[in-house]
């Protein structure tokens, strides 16, 4: 931490300048809030926007040393909440490890470490997360089990966890992704159970605002079936952004084929395709960070290094950042993050973007939080 404050030091000239400097720079290293282990300058992206400055922090771990992939993410009473996830604790899966789920509930203020606020109904992760004013609503997801059809809203009372059942989906859904539009919650996508050979090519929505209001299907996206993808709000459109298909295969396990392809939903005018990717990104934190009249998508799986091996030298999944400009239909690279983790959500927060907990490679999570920040560059 000193090398970054002398840094900060030595690149100013004037002694008072100095001076006044160094003063705002240790106080700004003693918040508690987050320790800052690195902050990386990711390239200026130079768009309709100018040149965007991307600042990543590092915030305390998660409770969970080995970290978890697959949890419900999302943030009440001005916390932030990471409920449920899965990790292999006791060995990896290539050494006959198995997956546990787990129902534990984290909060994490902005004046403290997260602590343990309570439990989920059930053990649960790989669900759709989504922020309301009245909580988090946890959407489907699976356990060791099955896969479920329940939804669940988190909101937090005199300091404790409290859940409420509202209606179920039609059907079972894990690893789906969904975005609330003013009082509607979208989902779309995902796998009916863990032995399907095809994933879903479903789209529903919920109304919050109505009364005894109940899941509606609606019509799909022009490509293929999916899960895994990508979701974004942006203009009061959805976004269904990458993810993989799977290809029946009855002697072996169905294979994953991975989409670079994209489509945006408006409520009254229905779906048009907007332009592939440069690559995949399944599975990377969604929603996708919206910045003006710009998407984000930090990293993801491009399938590169399926079927690595060894499995214990896998190299890890993209840290691409990837920009989508509606306004000109064209993606572009803005650079590389300092995170890499799949299967997690990315929700704003106190100012940033927060990326937590996640998997970093096949069977691997991290514990690890991290913090985005944008601003355009002087």
């Amino acid at each position: 931490m000193g090398r970054v404050r002398s840094t900060i030091y030595n690149q100013l000239t004037a002694p008072a300048v100095r001076r006044f400097a160094m003063l705002i720079v240790n106080c700004l290293f003693s918040l508690t809030l987050l320790t800052v282990t690195s902050t990386h300058r990711a390239p200026a992206q130079t768009g309709l926007h100018g040149a965007l400055e991307m600042t990543w922090q590092q915030g305390p771990d998660v409770l969970d040393r080995r970290g978890v992939a697959g949890p419900f993410v999302g943030v009440v009473e001005s916390k932030l909440i990471v409920a449920g996830g899965a990790n292999f604790p006791n060995a990896l899966p290539w050494n006959g490890g198995q997956k546990v789920w787990y129902d534990r509930v984290w909060f994490l203020d902005d004046n403290s470490d997260w602590s343990e606020i309570g439990k989920l109904p059930t053990t649960l992760g790989y669900g759709v997360s989504i922020t309301t004013s009245a909580g988090l609503i946890c959407i489907g997801g699976s356990n060791a089990d099955a896969h479920v059809a329940d939804v669940v809203r988190l909101s937090i009372e005199a300091g404790a966890v409290r859940t409420e059942k509202l209606p179920a989906l039609p059907h079972p859904i894990a690893n789906a992704c969904g975005v609330l539009i003013e009082d509607t919650v979208y989902v779309a996508g995902g796998l009916l159970d863990a032995q399907s050979k095809q994933a879903l090519k479903t789209f529903y929505a919920f109304d919050l605002s109505a009364q005894e209001s109940q899941w509606k299907e609606l019509p799909t996206w022009p490509g293929p079936p999916r899960m895994l993808a990508v979701a974004a709000e942006l203009e009061q459109q959805f976004y269904l952004i990458s993810g993989v298909d799977l290809t029946d295969n009855v002697s072996v396990n169905a294979q994953r084929r991975y989409l670079n392809d994209a489509y945006r939903f408006h409520p009254r005018s229905g779906w048009e395709q907007i332009a592939d990717l440069p690559s995949a990104v399944a599975a990377a934190p969604s929603p996708a960070i919206v910045n003006g009249s710009q998407l984000l998508i930090i990293g993801g799986d491009d399938g590169r290094h399926v079927g690595f091996q060894p499995p214990d030298q896998h190299p890890g999944f993209s840290n691409r950042i990837l920009v989508y400009d509606v306004r000109t239909n064209k993606w572009s690279e803005a650079g590389e993050a300092p995170v890499a983790t799949v299967t997690t959500s990315c929700v704003p927060w106190a100012g940033a973007w927060w990326f937590p907990t996640g998997e970093i490679r096949p069977g691997v999570r991290s514990p690890e939080l991290w913090q985005l920040r944008l601003a355009p560059k002087l």
